[in-house]
């Protein structure tokens, strides 16, 4: 699917209109991910995520990128894996409404990484495959909004699972 892209890397370096953080439900930045968006976008970042009041698990809600090349962060908090039958539709709540936040401000790039699959503990192929599959949902539901997303890996390893599991 043309509509869907890979890199592996760095997520604080793409130029895209939105970058997804993976953020705690504090909004106030942490390790891993977060927190080199945070670093990265500078303290204003962290003064604007202040007034948003924190974020529940698998909700999204978006601020500017400041300091960074992408116009703007939306923050999803992903579920702590427990194995639990919420885990899954969580996840795909923060991919979902991750997207619908994007479209509902114009944008029309996005980037994500893995949601819940740090410190959170979420299995990385069960991840990848609600990502891909929630992401492919929505470009189809939204066929005429333009939409591109790109998937980003920190590791080759990462990025191999998800290349497996679009062939499929």
């Amino acid at each position: 699917m043309d509509r869907i892209k890979y890199y592996v890397g760095d997520i604080t370096v793409l130029h895209v209109d939105a970058i997804v953080n993976a953020a705690n439900s504090s909004l106030l930045g942490g390790g891993g991910v977060d927190g080199a968006i945070h670093r990265a976008a500078g303290p204003e970042l962290l003064a604007e995520c202040r007034t948003l009041n924190g974020c529940r698990t698998g909700e999204a809600k978006i601020t500017k990128g400041y300091n960074l090349p992408a116009g703007h962060v939306i923050h999803t908090v992903g579920p702590i894996y427990s194995g639990k039958p919420s885990d899954p539709e969580d996840l795909r709540n923060c991919y979902y409404n991750s997207l619908e936040v994007a479209k509902s401000n114009n944008l029309h790039s996005l980037a994500f990484s893995g949601i819940s699959t740090g410190v959170y503990g979420y299995p990385k192929k069960e991840a990848a495959k609600i990502a891909i599959t929630t992401v492919k949902e929505w470009l189809k539901e939204n066929e005429g909004y333009d939409m591109e997303v790109t998937f980003v890996h920190f590791s080759k390893e990462d990025h191999q699972i998800y290349h497996e599991l679009m062939e499929v």
